[in-house]
C-alpha cells in the first residue's frame, strides 16, 4: 500500500526542535505525563552512523521486511521529500542491508533529513565522506546486499525501534539516539523540553560559578539544586 506523505510540520515547530536535542525531547515526553512505548525513544542500538549527526523533520513511514529494500526505493525517488524523514520499519531483520550510499544520495538529492531503519547499512565510508554525514540511523553495518521483491508499505503506521510511528510524526535524531512524539502531542512536549533547557541552562551557570570560585578561593556558592536538598530533608 503506497500513501500520500503527510502534511509537513509547521516551519515554526522544526525550527524550535532545532534548538533543542533528544534528551531535552524525551524529558519533554516525560514531564509532559505521556504514556508512549519507550517514552518515545527508538530501541538503544539504533544509532547514527557517525557521531554529531543531527536531523528532524516529519516523519515519512516505509515497512518492510527481510532486507527488502524495493520499498525503499520507491519512497526514495519522492519528488515532494523535501523536510521528511524517512522512517523504515524494517522487523529488525539483521541478515543484509537495506540500503547504502546510493540510496542515502538519492534521499539527500530529494530533501530528506535523514533516514531512520530498524535494521542495517552498508557503505558508511561513502555515506560519512562522500554525502557529508547525510544523517542516517541504523541498528549497524551488514555489507551483505539487499533483495528486491516487495511492494511494502509507505506512509503506513508502523512500529520501528519499539516505537509506534505514524506519518506526520515529529523525528529527531543525534548522538544519544532517536526520539518520535506523535503529531497531537508536539506542542506539549516542545513546551516542556524548553522548559528544561531553560533550567539546564541556570544549572550550567551554577556550575561554572561554583568552578571559578574554586579556582580562585572564594566562598563556594551551593552547588546541589533546590529539589535535591529538598529531598534529603524529607
Amino acid at each position: 500500500m503506497i500513501n500520500p506523505c503527510a502534511q509537513l510540520l509547521p516551519v515554526e515547530v522544526i525550527e524550535r526542535a532545532k534548538m533543542l536535542n533528544v534528551p531535552l525531547i524525551c524529558d519533554g515526553i516525560g514531564k509532559a505525563g505521556l504514556d508512549l512505548p519507550n517514552g518515545g525513544c527508538m530501541d538503544a542500538a539504533i544509532m547514527p552512523v557517525e557521531r554529531g549527526m543531527f536531523m528532524v523533520g516529519t516523519a515519512m513511514t516505509v515497512e518492510t521486511a527481510n532486507g527488502d529494500n524495493f520499498p525503499i526505493h520507491v519512497a526514495s525517488y519522492s519528488t515532494d521529500a523535501a523536510g521528511y524523514v524517512m522512517v523504515i520499519d524494517g522487523k529488525s531483520y539483521t541478515g543484509r542491508a537495506y540500503f547504502g550510499d546510493l540510496i542515502m544520495g538519492s534521499c539527500k538529492a530529494v530533501g530528506f533529513t535523514g533516514m531512520v531503519v530498524d535494521g542495517m547499512t552498508r557503505d558508511r565510508d561513502g555515506n560519512i565522506d562522500d554525502l557529508d554525514k547525510f544523517p542516517v540511523f541504523s541498528k549497524g553495518f551488514m555489507p551483505r546486499g539487499p533483495i528486491k521483491k516487495d511492494e511494502g508499505n509507505i506512509n503506513t503506521p508502523i512500529t520501528c525501534g519499539n516505537v509506534h510511528v505514524e506519518p506526520g510524526d515529529l523525528v529527531m535524531g543525534d548522538s544519544d539516539g532517536v526520539v518520535v512524539v506523535p503529531r497531537a502531542y508536539i506542542e506539549i512536549v516542545l513546551n516542556k523540553a524548553e522548559e528544561k533547557l531553560a533550567y539546564e541552562d541556570k544549572r550550567n551557570e551554577t556550575i561554572a560559578a561554583y568552578t571559578n570560585a574554586k579556582l580562585h578561593g572564594e566562598p563556594l556558592p551551593q552547588l546541589a539544586p533546590k529539589w535535591v536538598l529538598d529531598m534529603l530533608s524529607k
